[in-house]
């Protein structure tokens, strides 16, 4: 009986013991996850970013616990009884209680603050910016598991993440999608466009295990996949075809758009595909191709009206340029920054500037010429630029072929005209180029001429007999050059010999011609280069080669705008913008990144390569988790994390953050910033390729399916609608690459100013190219993408956000391009259907939706078509122009079986089922 009682005992103590160190341990309150969300809400409004009522900030630590204007800091780590901060929260006086002319906090909250308070306070960085070294799969343990055999629905490491969460909500996986509904799936989200239905027919009838991951492998392989996805990556890139603003002028930059689309074919590693666009010209010797990736920053607008400040609208595309960094690679809201403190992320006002140096150093100024540019020479001429290289590096050393290389591909270093200042008798035409009457001068400032031995200036004239003078100092100064200015067809850039001279000296040009008549500039000038000369060898060879190196300058090659960083003499400083107007200059600052993200790499240079070196640091815990984020949002229709453009303290917390953390640390270790590995481990998970069907019980617990027990249903993007439904109909054209096109659009849409553009419609298969190579107009862009949510890339958009209107259901029903694909699709079904109605029908709903349609849905079609030829054999004339036809070449009843097939085949094309993906 003792025995029994010691036993009795000892349990009770057992269990006494568990329960203290189970239950009566206090749970620790975590900063990121409950505390902050609260200040967010209730407190920074007030104290934080702009406002520091009280001298209280809770927006960084420093000042959350630093004395307020009472002259006692407001929180007392450790006591919450006595901490100032605790007493506004629960005060019964309404002047005293905090938040000040606000409901009171709930009695939860309040608890999450005394806890934190009480436990230290400890502050603690947000969730996203940092990045645990190792995620633990959830793999449950089964015996099964030990045979290598997963569970239902568990195909990679992503599924048991998902599984877990699904557990946890008492929710399981749907089954996987029937195979032709999961093809096309695949085939929309990999390579835009649908499959054919022999390629369904072989996939249902594939019955081998490895039928499925073939498909993906041969889709990641192909070109159209860069096509695809060259759409999403565009977006953010604000990539157009015109120049933006009033003007809208139009610009060559397509090379850009289609090295997105090599690259992402070639499966460029994102942390290069990062560095080449944000500092491919500063790479050790860079390629064309490198080159060409910095126009991901020369998207930005640029405006070409007259009488505009050309620093002004230079300062605001470098603006844009930081903006659009952080958002891209970071999910960070720094735009906020730019006026004052972040209110509701740990960034400082001063620490927007120190990043907007890495940027404030590149060539480009606002120019109508949108330089620099590379130039793209014929063969022939590019032998002809390599032949002086060849020479220069005989005769002369490395540096002389690497500045004559740059100047003959991009034209820099140059000085543009609108630098000219102390203007006499003359002025700048239309704020952008130099037009100085006779006896006239300006200054150009600060030049330095060390080792500059020769003067280019591009520049046009229609008068005979004009000189210029370059005068040292002041217009009267020591005279370094006389130069003959000759009557010009067109523009022109002459080279004159200068006198040596060194040091930084302000250069005075005095222009004279008296033949020209009063009031009238003697020429305009575009812009200036100061460079050094030839090497000395054999005078004739010398001669030639600077004739031959003029005549290539002055060439007109195509080309598309690039990055060129300043050099050293012409290096800008940065200053602080007081509330952010650059007319109000504060402290000067030097490029750093912020201090509350990942450190500066060590012995990276303060320019874009090192700023984009910190972006793709395994350091850096926001890039891989970006990108992660955004390929989900591409393939499920919603991110892990939301809203796709914030990831600070503003986000709705991730319902997956360990899905999202593992997949992020894999991409850059295990995949090595491979983007085709994640799309493919992404599709190949049991939670992409589940049925998308609503189950009651699944969507009364989980309607928005976050925690993903169902497959992705969502709308297709504007392109896609558009290339699948010429895919369909047979009309779409496999051409890439090369200038944008104009496929039809209505007239009277495109409203040009100056220029006199116009929308000329693409002629042969330019008209039914895909998507991604519709010519885009900032100011009009394509109506139809418009209609389905597509940008206008004046500014970076990372996310579409889908919308349901009837402009839609218009566009799809009467927009000549869906018309034509109507017309050829019916044009199929009429000869695959032979005479019958029902086989005809039949046969287009299985070319549009790759399945058999259900009796009901044919008979409703049907019963259109009988409708329709019916109206269409009264009124013929109506039928011959739905159809586009001549009535007095084609029987009238073949014209009116053809009209009413059209007609069905428009219904196809609308139905929601061949808009959405599911």
């Amino acid at each position: 009986m003792n025995r029994k009682l010691m036993v009795l005992a000892l349990l009770a103590l057992i269990i006494a013991c568990f329960t203290i160190f189970t239950f009566g341990k206090e749970e620790t309150v975590d900063f990121s996850a409950d505390v902050k969300p609260i200040l967010n809400k209730h407190c920074i409004a007030c104290h934080g970013g702009v406002k520091k009522n009280g001298g209280l900030s809770f927006l960084f630590e420093n000042e959350a616990f630093a004395k307020a204007e009472s002259g006692k800091p407001a929180i007392i780590r450790g006591d919450a009884e006595h901490s100032e901060f605790m007493k506004r929260l629960v005060s019964d006086d309404p002047e005293l209680r905090m938040p000040y002319n606000a409901p009171k906090l709930n009695d939860d909250e309040i608890d999450i603050l005394k806890k934190w308070i009480d436990q230290g306070a400890k502050w603690g960085k947000h969730w996203a910016y940092t990045l645990p070294d190792d995620v633990e799969v959830p793999k449950p343990f089964s015996l099964a598991g030990l045979f290598g055999i997963k569970p239902k629905g568990v195909n990679n490491n992503i599924d048991y993440f998902v599984q877990a969460k699904l557990k946890s909500k008492d929710l399981s996986f749907s089954d996987e999608a029937d195979k032709s509904t999961l093809l096309r799936r695949l085939y929309l989200d990999l390579i835009g466009i649908p499959p054919t239905l022999d390629e369904i027919s072989a996939f249902i009838e594939d019955d081998s295990d490895d039928a499925y991951s073939r498909r993906v492998d041969s889709l990641l392989a192909s070109s159209k996949y860069g096509e695809k996805w060259a759409s999403w990556w565009l977006d953010m890139a604000r990539y157009a075809d015109t120049k933006g603003y009033e003007k809208d002028g139009s610009r060559s930059i397509w090379s850009y758009r289609d090295w997105v689309i090599k690259a992402l074919n070639k499966d460029m590693p994102y942390d290069e595909f990062t560095v080449e666009q944000l500092a491919g010209d500063l790479l050790p010797q860079p390629t064309k191709d490198q080159f060409i990736a910095t126009a991901f920053h020369r998207n930005t607008m640029n405006n070409d009206e007259g009488g505009t400040d050309s620093e002004e609208f230079r300062m605001a595309a470098v603006l844009d340029r930081l903006n659009t960094s952080y958002q891209v690679w970071l999910s960070t809201t720094f735009e906020c920054v730019q006026c004052h403190s972040h209110t509701y992320d740990p960034f400082k006002f001063e620490e927007y500037y120190k990043s907007l140096a890495f940027f404030n150093n590149t060539r480009d100024e606002d120019t109508q010429g949108d330089h620099p540019k590379l130039r793209f020479y014929t063969a022939q001429d590019e032998k002809r630029v390599d032949s002086i290289k060849h020479w220069l590096a005989v005769n002369g050393d490395g540096n002389a072929v690497k500045s004559a290389d740059l100047f003959l591909h991009t034209l820099e270093p140059k000085i543009h005209a609108h630098y000219s200042d102390q203007i006499v008798n003359g002025a700048l035409y239309d704020t952008k180029w130099l037009g100085v009457r006779s006896s006239g001068s300006a200054r150009l400032k600060a030049i330095a001429l060390d080792g500059k031995r020769q003067l280019f200036m591009n520049f046009w004239t229609d008068a005979v007999g004009g000189k210029m003078e370059v005068h040292l100092n002041k217009p009267n100064g020591p005279l370094l050059a006389n130069i003959d200015l000759p009557k010009t067809s067109g523009r022109q850039v002459i080279q004159a010999a200068i006198a040596p001279t060194s040091g930084v000296h302000d250069l005075f040009l005095v222009f004279k011609n008296p033949a020209v008549a009063a009031g009238q500039p003697i020429c305009m000038i575009e812009w200036f280069a100061f460079r050094e000369d030839f090497p000395i060898g054999k005078p004739v060879e010398n001669l030639n080669l600077q004739r031959t190196f003029l005549q290539l300058v002055n060439l007109q090659p195509e080309s598309v705008p690039i990055m060129i960083e300043n050099p050293k003499d012409m290096h800008r400083k940065t200053n602080v913008f007081i509330r952010g107007n650059r007319l109000s200059l504060g402290a000067e600052v030097q490029p750093m990144v912020p201090e509350s993200l990942n450190e500066f790499p060590k012995g990276a240079p303060r320019n874009r390569m090192g700023f984009a070196q910190w972006i793709v640091s395994k350091e850096n815990p926001l890039t891989a988790r970006t990108l992660v984020n955004r390929v989900w949002a591409q393939l499920f229709g919603r991110g892990l994390v939301e809203p796709l453009g914030d990831m600070g303290t503003q986000s709705i917390p991730p319902i997956h953050r360990e899905l999202l953390d593992y997949m992020a640390l894999d991409l850059m270790n295990g995949k090595k910033w491979s983007m085709k590995k994640l799309v493919r481990e992404i599709v190949l998970s049991g939670t992409y390729k589940q049925a998308s069907t609503l189950n009651g019980d699944k969507a009364e617990k989980d309607p928005q399916n976050y925690y993903l027990a169902r497959g992705p249903r969502f709308r297709l993007s504007a392109e896609q609608i558009r290339d699948q439904a010429l895919a369909v109909s047979g009309l779409l054209s496999n051409k890439m690459y090369g200038p944008s096109v104009m496929p039809y659009q209505p007239d009277g849409v495109w409203m040009t100013v100056y220029s006199g553009e116009s929308w000329v419609k693409s002629e042969g298969e330019d008209q039914y190219r895909r998507g991604i190579y519709t010519f885009l107009k900032r100011t009009s862009p394509y109506p139809s993408f418009v209609s389905f949510d597509a940008s206008s890339r004046e500014v970076c958009l990372v996310d579409r956000i889908r919308t349901n209107t009837p402009l839609q259901a218009l566009a799809t029903l009467n927009d000549p391009v869906y018309l034509e694909a109507a017309k050829h699709l019916g044009n199929i079904m009429l000869q695959e259907g032979k005479g019958n109605t029902k086989k005809s029908i039949s046969a287009g709903y299985r070319r549009a939706m790759l399945k058999e349609a259900d009796p009901r849905k044919i008979a409703d079609l049907e019963a259109l078509y009988k409708k329709a030829l019916l109206e269409f054999n009264k009124a013929p004339a109506s039928a011959a122009k739905y159809l586009g036809s001549d009535l007095a070449k084609e029987n009238t009843k073949t014209i009116s079986s053809k009209a009413a097939y059209m007609l069905v085949a428009n219904a196809l094309l609308n139905l929601d089922e061949f808009l959405t993906k599911s």
